[in-house]
Parts: structure tokens; sequence; C-alpha cells
């Protein structure tokens, strides 16, 4: 497909693309779903490119895109999508790969921990973790308030302790 002179794709996608990448991966749970949807929002800035005229800040605008590009995706399959859902126990881990057992099991206990999260509680905790977003920026993202992004990150990070306060208490007694 040939891009209209003048219209500047790559930048946008060389700047965003990969943390967006890892921001609908987590949220959606599915690369397959996560390459499309990508490409879904990419299309559509080629197509409009009008789109980031004007925008103060660009990577809050394409978290907010994706963000309801992945409502939408999920909305569109319902009940297929809780039934594979359940159906599908890997869990997808945002840490890079390491060798020391400890550190796996840690990680993947982390991972899982974050799998259950529910999906709005998962997509603040990335943001503020991995995008290092403020909770205005997240609010700015995902069209909720500062006070509801930072009360979904509360709620998180008290399951996530709950979940993982007795692994960590036994990596204490090792020591």
């Amino acid at each position: 497909m040939k891009m209209p002179a003048g219209l500047d794709i790559e930048r946008p996608y060389d700047e965003h693309a990969q943390p967006l990448f890892a921001f609908l991966l987590n949220f959606t749970r599915d690369e397959a779903d996560t390459r499309d949807l990508l490409q879904e929002i990419f299309v559509k800035l080629a197509r409009e490119p009008k789109l980031l005229a004007g925008v103060r800040d660009e990577r809050a605008f394409l978290i907010r895109l994706a963000h309801n590009a992945a409502i939408d995706l999920m909305r569109r399959r319902g009940a297929r999508d809780r039934t594979r859902e359940n159906f599908a126990a890997e869990i997808i881990s945002p840490f890079a790969p390491v060798r020391d057992p400890d550190e796996v099991f840690f990680r993947e206990e982390l991972a899982s921990a974050l799998a259950d999260l529910p999906a709005d509680q998962r997509a603040v905790v990335h943001l503020k973790l991995w995008e290092e977003l403020t909770f205005e920026e997240i609010a700015a993202a995902l069209e909720i308030s500062p006070n509801t992004a930072a009360s979904r990150y509360r709620y998180a990070l008290d399951k996530l302790r709950d979940r993982l306060r007795p692994l960590h208490e036994e990596m204490k007694k090792a020591e």
C-alpha cells in the first residue's frame, strides 16, 4: 500500500508501537489480538493523519485509542472471549527471561498475580509501572478521573500484596 505524500506514519510508529504493543498485550492477554489492534490503530492514523494534529501528548492519545480499541474488541467478542479466557491457562509475562530459578519462580508468580487482576486494574498498573505515567496521564489516556486511576492502582497493589505476601515471607525465611 502506497502512503499519501506528506504522511509521516513512521515516526509515530517508531516512537510508540513498542509501548502500545506491551500495553495492549497486557490488556488483551492475546498476541494475535494485540497485533491486530496495533495494526488497526496505525491504519486509522494513516487514513486520518489529522488525528494527531494538535495533540499535546501523543503517547496518551495513542494509549486512549489503544484502550478504546481493546474495549471495543472485548465487547464484540463477548461470551466467546470469556470461554477462551477460562480455557487459556498460559500466563503472558511482561518480564525479560532470567536464568536464576528463584527469580524465574518469583517472576512467574508475579505475572500470574498480575494476570488475575481485573483488566481495568491491570491496565492502570501497566501504565504506572512500565510506562511510568502519572495518575493524571493515566486518567487522560483511559478516559477516567485521576482519583479512579489512583484507586484502581491502590486496589491492584493491595491484591498483589495479599497474593505475594506468603511468597515474600517464604523467601525471607530461606535467606
